[in-house]
Order: C-alpha cells, then structure tokens, then sequence
C-alpha cells in the first residue's frame, strides 16, 4: 500500500515539537505554545530547541551575544546579492542563492555536539542579514550593518526599517518567531532531516529546506490572507456597503468559483489552530498601541463573516481560523509587504531545522523510504532500427 505524500507515516522521534490536530495543541520542547511564545525571546527558544531546556540568565546573555556576533555577511555574498538585485529576483530566491555562500564563513563541525550549535548558531544568525540586505539593495539602498546591541528579532526590524523598533514591534515579531519557529514534520524539515541523514553539511540541509518552504503548498497564504481583506474594504469603499455586506457578497462569489478562502482551515488541525490565537492576540496588543487599528478591526469583522459563512457552507467540517490570517495582519503590522512574509517565515523556521538537524546528526541513520514499483515489466529490448 502506497502512503501518497508519507501522509501517517512516522519517521523520526522528535523531543521539538508535538501537535494535535483534533485537540488544536501544539507543544513545543514540552512547552504548549500560548505559554512559550509571547513570553519568551527567541534566544530563548533557540537555546530550549538546541539543549533541551530553557537558559540561565548568564546562559541567555552569552547566546544573545554570541549570535550578535555572527550576523555579518561575507563580501561573496554581498556581491552575489547586489549582482541578483540587479535582476530585481524575488527574496526567496534570493534567500536560496546566497544562502549557499554562508559556507564561506560557517564554522567547521569536528563533531561534537558543542561544534554543530557553534555552526547551527552561525547560520541562524545571518539569515535575517541576507533578507534585509537584499531588500534594501533591490530598493537601491546600501544594507544597514546589525546592530550588536540589540536581540535576534530587534535587530531584523532595525536592518529592514533603518530605525531601531518600538518595543510592541519587537514583541509582536519575536512571538511569530517563537510561534513558527517548529511545526512537526513539515515538508522542509523532513527535507533537511533527509539531506543531514546522508552525512551532508549543515548549510546543505538549509538550502534544501529552503527551497522546499519556497512552494506555494508548504508556505502558505499569508499574503492572499490579507489581500482578500484589502479586496473587501475596497469594495465596501466602492459600493458604498457596509463591510460585513460586502465580504458576504466577496466570499459567496469566491465559494460559487470554487475557491479556498485563504487564511482558513489546515491540514492538520481540525479545530482552530492554537497559532491562530497567539498570534491573534499578538496582533490585538500591536494594533492597540501601534499600527492602523481599523484595518484591525476591519480584519475581525472579515474573519467573522468568513466563519459564519463557512459553517453554514460546509457544517460538517470545522474550517476555522489559521495561522495564515493572523500571520498576514501582524507582519503588515510591523511594517513588512507581502513578499516578506516567506522569508521572515524561513527566518523563524531556522531555528527548528537546526534543532531537528542536530537531532538527525545524533541519530546517524540514512533515511531512505520505499518506492512500490507500478511500471510495467517483462519487456524485451528492440534495436532502434526494428522498432515499429
């Protein structure tokens, strides 16, 4: 029997992360999510994922700076990526592109576990560095060095923006960091679980899992998430309707094209993603002290529509709220387009594809599943020139 996609096929333990779809509970490192992710730094959950518990403080502080200190570029990479921004490329690739580069600078792995976070902790740290560069060089701006001075997440927002973030900015970012950061078995982290398996470097695996969160299938919506509210607001604008009339009438248009109404339903959880409420109430402590509040509220008021709608549509499933919808409002939030919500994404994601590829390194075993043969057989070779 061939298990299409390995859909309900176990292939590796794993002390990261742990969901259940029916329950809608996601744990991380023993953590469950609305608990870990809007208290903690991303340091934080970096040094949790990596050693299996939460720092000390002295711990947190030498982390803090030892990953300040890795954020550099070397110059082949900058040169790679004014060299693309000339090409005006999209950020993901990129991403990919000059992520390659990084082995350049990685430090060497002799090993030992000390050495593989010493070389996971170097890659993690460029990977904001690499988007905000490129994202000013396209925009035919220098980049900004990082600033030492301030956190993983802070420090992003700062080489993006060119202005250091107000702290609800910073907070809001840094829970998507820790809300993202790990997902299960997903397509990318089995991606480099399955490279890493083969004795391959650490920068290999990276770029593998980059490409992979590089499909539309395994990224996700945020971006339509967020354009099919924009598309609502307009209409209501245009129509004079009231809001709530003029997402019913866009998404009932949207059900009878045979759409998906993006930012709704997931694969794996059948109840609401518990993503969805940090990052929902993420969002609502942005927009409060910062940011446009009526494209807030505007959003809840599209987001209850499309539930009602949904459970009358399709009662016998549970279509709630994903991370997408949210994911998409708090980053416009903070001041990011579209187009940089993939590789903030990946940025975050880094953190659990280090974990899960040093977890894979401990293991030491080569994945490599079966294939049922469905071709044909008995056939009989034909020179080319009796071939009819």
């Amino acid at each position: 029997m061939v298990a299409r996609g390995l859909e309900g096929i176990v292939v590796a333990g794993t002390r990261l992360s742990h969901i259940d779809g029916q329950r809608g509970e996601l744990i991380i490192a023993g953590f469950p999510v609305d608990q870990l992710a809007p208290n903690a730094t991303f340091e934080e959950v970096l040094h949790l994922l990596w050693l299996g518990r939460l720092p000390l403080a002295g711990e947190l502080e030498g982390l803090t700076a030892e990953l300040a200190a890795d954020r550099d570029l070397p110059p082949a990479t900058l040169t790679l990526l004014r060299t693309i921004a000339e090409r005006r490329l999209a950020v993901m690739d990129a991403l990919r592109m000059a992520f390659s580069t990084l082995t350049l600078v990685a430090p060497e792995a002799n090993g030992s576990r000390e050495s593989q976070i010493r070389l996971a902790r170097s890659l993690v740290a460029r990977f904001p560095t690499i988007i905000a560069a490129y994202c000013r060089l396209r925009d035919g701006a220098e980049p900004i060095p990082p600033d030492a001075s301030l956190g993983h997440v802070a420090n992003y927002l700062y080489m993006l923006h060119g202005r250091r973030p107000a702290a609800e900015e910073t907070r809001a970012l840094e829970t998507y960091f820790n809300t993202v950061v790990d997902h299960g078995m997903n397509a990318s982290t089995f991606a480099a679980r399955v490279i890493i398996s083969t004795r391959s470097d650490m920068v290999s695996a990276l770029e593998g899992a980059i490409g992979a969160l590089k499909g539309p299938l395994h990224g996700g919506a945020p971006g339509p998430a967020l354009d099919m509210v924009f598309e609502i607001r307009a209409r209501a604008a245009a129509s004079g309707q009231s809001l709530e009339q003029a997402a019913e009438e866009w998404i009932r248009a949207a059900f009878a094209r045979g759409e998906r109404l993006m930012g709704f339903g997931h694969r794996v959880y059948k109840v609401r993603d518990p993503r969805a409420d940090v990052l929902g109430l993420a969002a609502t402590r942005l927009f409060e002290r910062a940011g446009d509040a009526a494209l807030y509220h505007d959003a809840r008021t599209v987001e209850r529509v499309a539930l009602r709608l949904l459970h009358q549509a399709k009662p016998e499933r549970r279509l709630d709220t994903n991370v997408e919808y949210y994911t998409a409002l708090l980053l416009h939030g903070i001041g990011l387009t579209s187009e940089l919500f993939s590789p903030t994404f990946a940025a975050a994601r880094a953190g659990g594809w280090t974990a899960h590829l040093l977890e894979q390194i401990a293991d030491d075993r080569i994945i490599r599943p079966s294939a049922e043969y469905l071709g044909e057989s008995g056939r009989q070779w034909v020179p080319a020139e009796a071939r009819v």
